[in-house]
């Protein structure tokens, strides 16, 4: 079945965007991973994915020309298949689709289906029986609130909370909900003023990209027509996509199946969250209740601190999330003992002298990132054919330069960024492996971008050093340091943990001496760097001591050789073991 690509949401402020470059035309193959347009925002100039397999049958918006946020750009579906039907629903229901009436090509694309009737009819049978729902608009003056696109791999957003509720107003930059995504907890805002008329996912629950989450309009506005209307296409369009899967292939069936479980997986989780939001709504102010954000209640909840003790620096004393960041955790052993803190206390002996009578286990829900990270380094490991080399460093001369650099950089250089600069700089001489695999050809990148990962109680984050081998050492300190904090703080923003070329994993500073590392799409490598060991060795004849540190690339065998990926490692050995040739 066809899927509509739409405008996404690249930044915080945007409200609409510009086709640089489309970087597939209609009848090209594209992949879910394939950058289908450069996107000019008011930040930058992005990559906009397309997250769908098929064949590219319309684009929408020529280049040069802008889009409004969720406005269809491209379809893709079939090779083909008919997708005008999804070009006259958009109109059907009220949304805008300025290219349909004002853009001349995306009109006389749209008459054929007319002129040729049969073939459309027999799809549209099913929705014969009720047409009324599809033929209502959205009243006047209403807006509707869709979920952006916050990262590059994100597929849905789970509301952790609303900040407003049905009947409150709101501004064009007031955040109307927290939304946790693969990457981050980031902040939604509706771009749209009026009364918040409708909420349609609830808190605690997902909502996929561009289902509409809320709806803005005049107060008294009634959008229950027009949302029973919505709900009615959705669930008619999941039918035929049903009866369309039962007559293709068993691997079809399959995946409609999966579908189907992760929805019923999902249901504990929102059943379980209720008593969450009770736990950290004590009644201990002199009004009953405590001021607090709902994404300081949650972070309260998960680090398990008393709100009555903290002090709000918000409006009115209200509890913000930096409320609960900069909270000293020592007060924690004074507040109240809760029905948790007893159970800790009874389970903590059981290690040393209590043999538990019965099996017991906790089932932990999975956050977006946990998601993405299973389904993306899933798809690495057993799409992409890994090989391994490692290589043993020198590292007397590279510890020696680094007390000297840190004596007058502005910022503190650690051996980790001096890795970066040398893959950098090794990355300049090795082309082939500053590449991507993209099924049809091989992207050689003329930049490089090397990516950090980082390791978050939530999962794993790579920040992106951008042009790193145009920047000096204490240049991408002060880059990777920044970075790091706003990782920790889910601060991150999309064009800051995307773009990588090439990765580094380190895990030295965590005692592992040597490691191999699942390659981080769309690079052809990833670099894993263990620990600095001091051993003994040989030398004219005497034994004496040096530090060392093996590293292993793994690479991708589709686009990288291994005469490649070995003459990379000899070069970034050069630069490591004597630094001062990096700088040249």
């Amino acid at each position: 079945m066809a899927e509509v690509i739409r405008m996404p949401l690249l930044s915080d402020t945007m409200t609409e965007g510009k086709i640089v470059a489309w970087n597939k035309k209609v009848g090209d193959k594209v992949k879910a991973d394939d950058v289908l347009a450069d996107v000019e925002t008011d930040k930058a100039t992005m990559e906009v994915n397309g997250y769908v397999d098929g064949t590219l049958l319309y684009i929408g918006v020529p280049e040069g020309e802008a889009a409004k946020i969720n406005q269809i750009i491209a379809i893709v579906g079939k090779e083909g298949e008919d997708y005008k039907g999804l070009l006259d629903e958009e109109v059907a229901v009220g949304k805008e689709q300025p290219e349909v009436g004002d853009n001349q090509p995306a009109a006389a694309n749209i008459q054929p289906a007319t002129s040729n009737p049969q073939p459309a009819t027999g799809n549209i049978q099913p929705a014969t029986s009720n047409p009324q729902p599809a033929t209502v608009s959205l009243p006047e003056g209403a807006k509707e609130i869709r979920m952006p696109l916050l990262s590059d791999t994100m597929t849905e957003g789970k509301i952790v909370a609303w900040n407003k509720k049905v009947g409150d107003v709101v501004k064009a930059d007031d955040v109307l909900a927290d939304v946790e995504t693969d990457k981050a907890t980031m902040e939604v805002v509706g771009y749209e003023e009026g009364t918040l008329l409708y909420i349609g996912v609830e808190a605690g629950q997902a909502a996929k990209i561009n289902q509409i989450i809320a709806i803005v309009g005049k107060a008294g506005t009634d959008v229950a027509a027009y949302v029973a209307a919505e709900k009615n296409q959705t669930q008619n369009s999941g039918q035929q996509t049903i009866e369309t899967e039962k007559q293709t292939t068993t691997e079809d069936q399959s995946q409609n199946t999966e579908n189907v479980q992760k929805s019923i997986v999902a249901q504990p989780v929102i059943a379980n969250s209720p008593p969450v939001t009770t736990n950290i709504e004590p009644s201990s102010n002199a009004d009953g209740r405590i001021k607090a954000s709902p994404l300081a209640k949650k972070i309260a909840a998960e680090k398990g601190l008393d709100l009555s003790k903290i002090n709000g620096t918000g409006d009115g004393g209200r509890i913000t999330k930096s409320d609960i960041e900069g909270y000293k955790e020592q007060t924690i052993d004074n507040r109240p003992q809760t029905t948790d803190d007893k159970q800790k206390t009874i389970t903590q002996p059981a290690t040393s002298n209590f043999q538990p009578v019965t099996e017991s286990y906790t089932d932990v829900p999975l956050t977006q990132m946990r998601k993405v990270i299973a389904r993306r380094l899933g798809e690495s490991m057993f799409t992409a054919p890994h090989f391994y080399l490692t290589m043993e460093l020198n590292m007397d001369n590279a510890m020696a330069a680094r007390i000297a650099i840190n004596e007058i950089s502005p910022v503190k250089v650690s051996f980790n960024d001096m890795i970066i600069k040398a893959c950098a700089a090794a990355l300049r001489l090795h082309p082939d492996v500053n590449s991507s695999w993209m099924g049809d050809f091989i992207r050689k990148n003329n930049h490089i971008h090397i990516g950090s990962a980082l390791a978050l109680p939530e999962g794993l984050i790579v920040p992106v050093i951008k042009f790193a081998d145009q920047k000096s050492l204490s240049q991408i300190a002060a880059d990777a340091k920044e970075l790091y904090a706003k990782a920790k703080d889910k601060k991150l923003q999309p064009n800051e943990f995307s773009g990588n070329t090439f990765t580094i994993s380190n895990l030295g500073m965590m005692d592992i001496e040597e490691f191999t590392a699942i390659i981080n799409p769309p690079d052809s490598c990833i670099l894993a760097v263990g620990k600095i060991k001091e051993i003994a060795v040989s030398r004219n004849g005497k034994f004496e001591t040096a530090n060392v540190m093996k590293v292993t690339l793994s690479c991708d065998h589709r686009s990288v050789d291994g005469a490649v990926g070995a003459a990379f490692l000899q070069t970034l050995k050069k630069f490591v073991e004597n630094p001062v040739t990096m700088l040249v």
